[in-house]
């Protein structure tokens, strides 16, 4: 059967989704308790990469096993085998032909930027701290250049492999509360590392060592060199993920 699971993690400890040689990442911990709780071994497919230290809200993942486990019980057993700082929600079957991956139709994502003088010790895992200041309403101004379909490959870091570049961003939100500043965008997909160069971008914008009103030139640049840089990895969360 084809099982999807809905879960989430806080990225801190890990080196991101995807299972790698000598690091410990959130998909090798749950190919380990797939395979205490049902006695076999299960290819997982993710919806997608999160680099280290990167969290979800919300991360869907699918395998195909054959198991006497009732799929009801399957987020309790699988919680129990797992470290605290990651959690199934739920765990339904799926029709064969569903890929975590293949299947999503868009995602939503969060990037959270503390605009404070002094760090937080409480929120260094889970934010920006970013100590100069920032115009919000510049950022929020140069946020609109992001809408629609472009080609972000100025927004990409090196090393990615995809056909084709070109995205669409169906929104860009930016709020504010106190001193903690959030940017949710939602769009079919993703570059490497594009939210995370988006966001630096509309912080470089907010503290003016870019032009907000530039930001339309910028995007349309296809210029890694005319972008923000990398914000870095704590402060993003993957939130929703659509199908």
């Amino acid at each position: 059967m084809n099982i999807r699971l809905d879960l989430q993690y806080d990225g801190t400890n890990y080196h991101g989704w995807q299972i790698q040689p000598r690091d410990i990442t959130v998909q090798s911990v749950l190919m380990r308790a797939v395979a205490e709780v049902t006695s076999r071994r299960a290819n997982i497919i993710g919806c997608g990469r999160t680099d280290a230290k990167v969290h979800a809200l919300h991360y869907v993942c699918n395998f195909d096993i054959d198991t006497t486990v009732p799929i009801e019980r399957m987020p309790h057993a699988l919680n129990a085998h797992l470290p605290d700082d990651i959690v199934i929600r739920s765990a339904s079957i799926v029709p064969d032909d569903f890929r975590a991956n293949q299947s999503a139709v868009k995602k939503t994502y969060l990037y959270r930027i503390l605009n404070t003088e002094m760090p937080d010790a409480f929120l260094r895992n889970y934010a920006w701290h970013f100590k100069y200041p920032l115009d919000f309403e510049k950022m929020r101004a140069g946020a609109k250049a992001f809408l629609g379909e472009h080609d972000f490959i100025g927004f990409a870091a090196a090393g990615f492999t995809v056909k084709t570049t070109v995205r669409t961003i169906y929104s860009l939100d930016l709020r504010k509360n106190g001193n903690m500043i959030e940017m949710e965008i939602c769009g079919n997909g993703f570059l490497y590392n594009m939210v995370r160069i988006i966001a630096g971008t509309l912080a470089y914008m907010g503290n003016g060592r870019i032009d907000y009103r530039d930001a339309d030139a910028v995007v349309a640049s296809r210029d890694r060199n005319r972008a923000g840089i990398t914000a870095p990895p704590q402060g993003l969360f993957l939130k929703e993920v659509f199908y």
